[in-house]
């Protein structure tokens, strides 16, 4: 199977998040965060626990409401659009903690992926099953295994197959490499890198500082609901500020 080429990072905006405002009830979880993504782009959004990744990603794939602000995807406005017809626009996640159906086989996970966004034909859905088991070929030796008795690992594959078969626009990833042993969170990233180096624009929610931000494109720093730092990936590396909040450093 041929893999689409990349565009190159920095083209046109793909999503624009402008001052959204999200709360649980009366607690304000987001303060107004303002970011983007370009078409191409490998984007990490980096902080701690508690600091609103997750929220954030929940806002953007339609889970949580807005109290304000405006989500515009490929220059449309979205923020009130339903979850569900943002799978159809392009906009897909892979969600925190998998979400892995235990009691279906991983070509039965996978396939429920397409069930929002459904294949013009059999041979456009052959080849994106191909693709993920190309990307991910444990997933092939387990095509008929229940997702249930799959290593973390694999069922963070199984995770990121399942979101690339509703073939994204932009994919969101929400902390894959939560709970994986170093040499799976190795693969896992390169994979992600590979992904998006074959066409996807990825949008990444990460504690991982060392490995997403040397693969991103940009980033953004998160502290209690309201981003502090951003900037091209390599440079936050670099910061000492950032050295010092997530690497252990000085």
């Amino acid at each position: 199977m041929t893999a689409p080429k990349r565009a190159e990072p920095g083209g046109e905006l793909l999503l624009e998040v402008a001052d959204i405002v999200v709360g649980y009830g009366r607690i304000e979880a987001l303060h107004g965060i303002s970011l983007h993504v370009a078409e191409g782009e490998l984007v990490t959004l980096l902080g701690a626990n508690g600091a609103g990744k997750t929220t954030t990603m929940r806002a953007l794939s339609g889970l949580l409401p807005l109290t304000s602000g405006r989500i515009m995807f490929e220059g449309s406005d979205i923020s009130r659009v339903p979850a569900h017809r943002r799978v159809l626009a392009g906009l897909v996640q892979a969600p925190e903690g998998r979400g892995v159906f235990p009691g279906m086989t991983v070509r039965e996970n996978l396939d429920m992926g397409c069930y929002a966004r459904p294949f013009r034909n059999k041979a456009d859905y052959a080849a994106a099953v191909e693709r993920v088991f190309e990307l991910f070929p444990r997933l092939r030796e387990r095509e008929k295994q229940a997702g249930g008795t799959l290593s973390g690992g694999e069922q963070q594959m199984v995770a990121i197959g399942r979101a690339l078969m509703a073939r994204p626009r932009l994919l969101l990833l929400d902390e894959p490499s939560m709970g994986l042993a170093p040499m799976v969170i190795q693969q896992i990233f390169r994979i992600i890198a590979e992904i998006n180096a074959t066409g996807t624009t990825v949008l990444l929610v990460e504690q991982n500082a060392r490995q997403a931000l040397a693969r991103s494109d940009r980033g953004y720093i998160l502290e209690t609901g309201a981003v502090t730092e951003s900037g091209p990936g390599r440079e936050l590396l670099d910061d000492p500020a950032v050295q010092a909040a997530y690497l252990g450093v000085g």
